[in-house]
């Protein structure tokens, strides 16, 4: 026995003796339940140094480092019972019993607990969904603004016929054309005027760094929001980390909680980024859209010049240049969140693994001054509360597993955006070859203007093939498309060799 664990068991005697109750230390099977604990504020019991163990019969049994009559009474009145039996112990040893049974490590706040953790997690999946709602509306958006371009192909189809051919016997087919085009047309509009209440609803992508469990992420709500600060850095807490295999499993499985909800906060960033990608994806689109009734009035200008049409050639020009505008509108922020969400993904990948922070290879660490306990584990003993434990790993390292599989999604993410730009720099240059090359002879305003055309759809195709690039070797890093996916059922009971396997395959 160490010689600070004799000082200890005398002091516990000394007290016991000089308050004639028996003495109790510090262990994770002494708890209260927790409809009792419900009742009392555990913050202001450290102050006071007093825990109930439990009340029955109009008896409370008490662990307390200072059992007076004052204590007493004080119980007395909290609980409403009419008499107490004490145990008492000391103080540090106290502190970490209500620690315990609030579910915090030493010297951990309140929301470290896993129940609160749990709460933040939940927030953010509720974000998460908030988000996947906001991708599907903006999807649903461009398949409108398809809707509109098709349409204005049938459109622009049925009144070139009119102009050329007049409404003789070609009437039987303009004017289906032109039905058709006007009801497709009308209808992608209303699809995409879904999507475009959302604007202004997307909140900033804004994360906090992950510190390995030494600060607390947190939940709070603030002007009719939530947001997720973080706690100050926890005074020993990175000390506790480094000496893992002296902690016990109740304690491990409370800081991969704590990894868990940074691995959700992480995932939550990545999908405000995606999210906002996918706004200017569709910016984009409408982009695309407006260049359609951009170079049909263009082109019927330059075709027909001025006529009794007239009217409706600039009014064509006009609806397009405004909806090029506001798609570029979209397109400003979406791309400087391609920007911010690829830096995230890389640098988030160079970070240390949960592999790293649990199991830290022992030539990368310093020899602690204090050299761990070994664990009270034999291979003959039952899983029990060392299986809870390993399942809780095996959830934190499937967590980071699909945080290694946000970042590809965000990747590729940006790659679509990329392509959306090529989409857009590509019809912005053909339509600009197809105005240079068909009226060559328009004088000089028509040439600058094409010339416009052509650099800068040069310009958005150049940056297009910027993201894309990148993002392609990025996704030959991290092949996890494949058909089949094998998962093993952890049985920690057992070697992992012996372990169970499903396979679901894509079929």
């Amino acid at each position: 026995m160490l010689l600070r664990d004799l000082k200890k068991y005398a002091l516990l005697a000394e007290r016991s003796e000089r308050y004639g109750c028996p003495w109790i230390e510090y262990d994770e099977k002494v708890t209260a339940p927790m409809l009792l604990l419900l009742r009392l504020d555990l913050e202001r019991l450290k102050k006071e140094l007093w825990f109930p163990r439990s009340v029955d019969g109009g008896r409370a049994v008490v662990i307390a480092c200072e059992p007076t009559p004052e204590v007493a009474e004080r119980v007395k009145k909290e609980l409403g019972v009419t008499g107490v039996d004490f145990f008492v112990t000391l103080p540090w040893d106290m502190v970490r019993i209500i620690e315990h049974n609030q579910d915090l490590n030493p010297a951990f706040p309140p929301p470290a607990g896993r129940t609160p953790l749990a709460k933040v997690r939940t927030y953010l999946a509720g974000r998460r969904s908030l988000f996947a709602h906001y991708r599907t509306l903006l999807a649903k958006s461009r398949t409108g603004l398809a809707f509109i371009r098709t349409g204005i192909s049938f459109i622009s189809i049925a009144l070139l016929f009119i102009r050329v051919f007049g409404t003789g016997f070609l009437l039987f087919l303009e004017a289906p054309l032109l039905v058709v085009g006007c009801i497709m047309a009308f209808d992608g509009a209303k699809w995409y005027m879904g999507a475009r209440k959302i604007h202004d609803l997307l909140p900033s992508c804004v994360g906090t760094e992950a510190t390995g469990g030494t600060t607390v992420l947190q939940a709070r709500g603030e002007n009719g929001g939530m947001v997720f600060p973080r706690s100050a850095s926890v005074t020993g807490a990175a000390e506790l980390r480094n000496n893992w295999t002296s902690m016990s499993p109740v304690m491990r499985r409370r800081f991969l909680a704590s990894d868990r909800t940074d691995f959700a906060e992480e995932r939550t960033v990545l999908a405000c980024y995606r999210t906002r990608m996918a706004k200017a994806r569709t910016g984009l689109a409408f982009v695309r859209t407006g260049l359609s009734f951009v170079s049909l009035g263009f082109g019927l200008i330059r075709q027909f010049h001025v006529s009794l049409w007239i009217s409706f050639d600039l009014s064509l020009i006009a609806i397009g240049a405004l909806m090029v505008g506001e798609g570029f509108l979209w397109y400003s922020s979406g791309r400087q969140a391609g920007v911010e969400g690829y830096a995230t993904a890389l640098t988030r990948n160079m970070m240390k693994s949960i592999w790293d922070l649990t199991f830290p290879h022992p030539h990368n660490q310093p020899i602690p001054a204090v050299q761990p306990v070994p664990l009270p584990v034999r291979g003959s003993h039952l899983p029990g509360i060392w299986a809870t434990t390993g399942v809780a790993l095996e959830r934190t390292v499937l967590a980071e597993r699909r945080n290694v599989m946000a970042r590809l999604r965000t990747v590729m993410a940006c790659s679509r955006t990329g392509l959306a730009f090529v989409r857009t720099g590509l019809s912005i240059f053909m339509i600009g070859t197809a105005f240079t090359l068909y009226f060559h002879d328009g004088g000089l305003g028509w040439a600058v203007f094409d010339t416009l055309m052509l650099v800068g759809g040069l310009l958005l195709v150049a940056d297009g093939l910027y993201w894309c690039l990148p993002a392609e070797r990025y996704r030959r890093q991290f092949p996890y498309c494949f058909g089949d996916i094998e998962f093993a059922i952890p049985y920690y009971g057992t070697p992992a060799r012996y372990w169970r396997k499903v396979v679901f395959s894509h079929e």
